[in-house]
């Protein structure tokens, strides 16, 4: 790979953070079938940040990411929690015991189709009980899903009523260290569900899970050269916003002076006929924003709902999708798609930028809770420059929400980072003809950074900004939803009719990782909030290790840091 890796290891919190990765982790795979593959685009993002090499004790070569995900018994499925890449049967522990045996074996669940078409496409398992990977041209022993099957696509589009966990679309082998199941609680059924942000935050005060999380973090750790920091994945609704904060505490205490990027992520709106666990969602998300903004360099909501409370919102919509909010396959794939593209600033295979100056630039005066917005897809169409799709965009910047704080329009940015990925070299500026005068500044531009940069100092001047500009697209290769307007074409650029040609294999989307005074108001609220409830009406959450003196030093927390964001420019209040 090009350049010195600046190491990252991520973390997934939870069983919405499993969806969320499930695909960020198969478009990861995709990524890496194009470079395998094709030439024609310059190697832009570093795979080496995200991923590890090994080797079995075969001797196989091994190419994993580096990765730790916790989630709750019955949450995997027909997925081994050990992976299949490094299974020997002559490996089992002998047993020293000469008496009785009794064996109680849980068989596992059957693989939905799909898994069972990609199981067979990746190799066999031979007679001595080792994996076989079937080799491919690139060099690389681990197959990419878009190599596996070149002439049946349907066979990788697994059907939406047979995914019931993350684990049903995985496409990507994972190593042994990185999923550690929380036996303790159960994934399904009433009873046994870690619902409490007091519950998590106990968790990793057992010396069981704590001294598993450690070995793991210092089993990847040990192998980077340069660990520029971690990535965390944790849901924010439920008891791993407690076991997020704990695991972020664990991380800023052992880790001083890495980055600790947190995305705290909540599944689809709820329903109001569900008064308890609404409540439990509101406690959980104020406790685990308030917590893991102390342990983070950053950490931003991310949903796909209008409100972090209980005020019921309407789910953001995007122009040119048609997804179901309320399957988190669909809502997850748009998280995992606006993550791909967020975070591109620190995994660029030349880049001063780290995941320390990332947060430095966008969480000064102790603003470390951030919004994100994206434009999925970017709406391009065929034959259009990027200076005149800006252009038509007047004074805005085409995204959509996607931190549950409400509509930006009326406030203030303080800071931003934006991502434009999918741009072709020859439509990035505006091809003048010589002694033709341009019609804007930006079709003056003679790069397409030029052309962004220049765009965001006129909507926002004086703002501080960071922008990049790539010309690899997002792939959306199945199992990624087909959710797409008929308008896309295959490079997911907009038509004027309805196009019938092959489906949608890549998009441009734009991002935007902002600090804004829209925080005002939404921290504002979700403390007026708060504040407005009788505690005592649920016992049961306080019951789980949380006190009435937590929950009022929460209160004053999100009113603290309401007022980091408050702006006298700004239009609300």
């Amino acid at each position: 790979m090009a350049g010195a890796a600046r190491e990252v290891l991520t973390l997934q919190l939870g069983h919405f953070a499993g969806f969320v990765g499930a695909h960020w982790w198969n478009q990861q795979d995709a990524a890496l079938g194009r470079l395998a593959g094709a030439k024609e685009l310059p190697e832009e993002l570093c795979p080496d940040v995200l991923y590890r090499a090994g080797q079995t004790l075969h001797g196989q070569e091994t190419y994993t990411p580096r990765l730790i995900l916790m989630d709750l018994k019955g949450s995997l499925s027909s997925l081994k929690q050990e992976g299949g890449l490094y299974q020997d049967k002559h490996l089992d522990a002998a047993i020293a015991w000469q008496g009785k045996l009794t064996t109680h074996k849980e068989e596992l669940q059957a693989k939905n189709p799909f898994l069972q078409n990609l199981l067979s496409a990746e190799g066999v398992m031979s007679s001595d009980g080792v994996w076989r990977v079937q080799a491919f041209p690139s060099g690389k022993d681990i197959p990419s899903l878009t190599r596996a099957f070149p002439s049946n696509p349907k066979s990788l589009i697994p059907p939406e009523g047979s995914i019931k966990v993350w684990s049903d679309f995985l496409h990507v082998q994972l190593h042994p260290k990185s999923i550690c199941i929380i036996q303790k609680y159960n994934h399904d059924g009433e009873a046994g569900r870690l619902e409490g942000f007091g519950q998590g935050e106990s968790l990793l005060q057992e010396p069981t899970y704590l001294e598993e999380l450690e070995d793991r973090l210092h089993f990847y750790v040990e192998e980077c050269d340069y660990l520029q920091g971690f990535q965390v994945l944790c849901d924010l609704h439920d008891g791993f916003s407690g076991l997020g904060a704990k695991a972020t505490e664990l991380l800023q205490d052992e880790y001083a002076g890495r980055g600790i990027l947190t995305w705290g992520l909540l599944p689809g709106p709820y329903t109001l006929g569900e008064p308890q666990k609404n409540f439990y969602r509101l406690f959980n998300t104020a406790l685990g924003l308030v917590n893991i903004a102390a342990h983070s360099s950053l950490v931003c909501p991310l949903s796909l709902g209008g409100s972090l409370g209980l005020r019921p919102e309407p789910p953001v919509t995007f122009p040119h999708l048609r997804y179901d909010v309320t399957l988190p396959y669909h809502s997850s794939a748009l998280l995992a798609t606006a993550l791909d593209t967020i975070t591109v600033p620190y995994r660029l295979c030349s880049s001063s930028i780290s995941m320390v100056h990332l947060a430095d630039m966008l969480s000064f005066s102790g603003r470390k809770v951030v919004t994100a917005g994206a434009s999925i897809p970017f709406p391009a169409a065929p034959g259009h420059s990027l200076p005149d799709t800006l252009a038509q965009f007047g004074g805005t910047i085409p995204c959509t929400p996607l931190s549950a704080c409400g509509e930006p329009s009326g406030t203030r940015s303080f800071a931003q980072s934006v991502v434009l990925r999918g741009v072709d070299k020859t439509r990035q500026t505006s091809q003048i003809s010589p002694g033709t005068s341009p019609s804007s500044p930006l079709h003056a531009c003679t790069s397409g950074e030029e052309v962004l940069a220049q765009y965001l100092q006129q909507l926002q001047p004086g703002v501080l900004s960071s922008s990049q500009l790539l010309l690899s697209p997002c792939r959306v290769v199945p199992p990624y939803p087909r959710f797409f307007s008929s308008r896309l074409n295959q490079q997911g650029l907009i038509l004027d009719g309805t196009h019938n040609g092959t489906a949608v294999e890549t998009i441009p989307v734009l991002t935007t990782l902002c600090s804004s005074s829209l925080l005002h108001r939404a921290l504002g609220r979700l403390a007026g909030e708060l504040a407005n409830l009788d505690l005592r009406r649920w016992a049961s959450f306080l019951a789980a290790g949380v006190e009435q003196d937590d929950m009022e030093e929460t209160i004053q927390e999100l009113h603290n840091l309401a007022q980091c964001y408050k702006d006298g420019d700004s239009l609300i209040n």
